[in-house]
């Protein structure tokens, strides 16, 4: 076998997986939030809901992607999963039953932002559930923005 290719293949291989590992910071995530916010409010939420759920450049990063809920449990917008766009997810929990939807509205109604979590979510990069937490905003009207980041498959302590 010829030896560039095969150096070539091994490049190929490290590089794909350094990219697949690669995750998104804390402050990668409160930054996206801040910045489909300030987008909502300047280009109008429906465009920039439109935006997130066709995956356009700049609603996601690495790892992170944002989603948004209306204050009644419904998601209005998540790029990496169409399907759940439109349901009620008011009552959906993890695999472990920590509240997902219901605990971030909770949390932004009374704080108006901040962090929500541990929880297990499946990674769309992965397929496997791993730990994660969401920096959650208050939005436009009675919706809030999130950003998750994940933690790896260890409960953190």
């Amino acid at each position: 076998m010829n030896k560039n290719f095969l150096t070539g293949i091994v490049g190929i291989i490290i590089c794909g997986g350094l990219h697949a590992a690669e995750h998104g910071t804390e402050k990668e995530a409160e930054d996206l939030v801040a910045k489909t916010i300030a987008q909502m409010k300047a280009e109008g939420q429906d465009k920039v809901l439109t935006q997130i759920n066709s995956r356009a450049a700049g609603t996601e990063l690495k790892d992170l992607f944002v989603f948004v809920y209306d204050y009644g449990g419904t998601m209005l917008a998540m790029g990496p999963n169409k399907k759940m766009v439109g349901k009620n997810l008011i009552d959906m929990k993890d695999v472990d039953g920590t509240p997902l939807a219901k605990g971030m509205i909770d949390m932004v109604k009374a704080k108006g932002k901040g962090w929500y979590g541990p929880y297990k979510f499946s990674n769309p990069q992965t397929s496997s559930y791993e730990y994660k937490k969401a920096y959650c905003q208050q939005a436009v009207g009675e919706t809030l923005a999130c950003v998750g980041v994940y933690l790896g498959d260890k409960r953190p302590k």
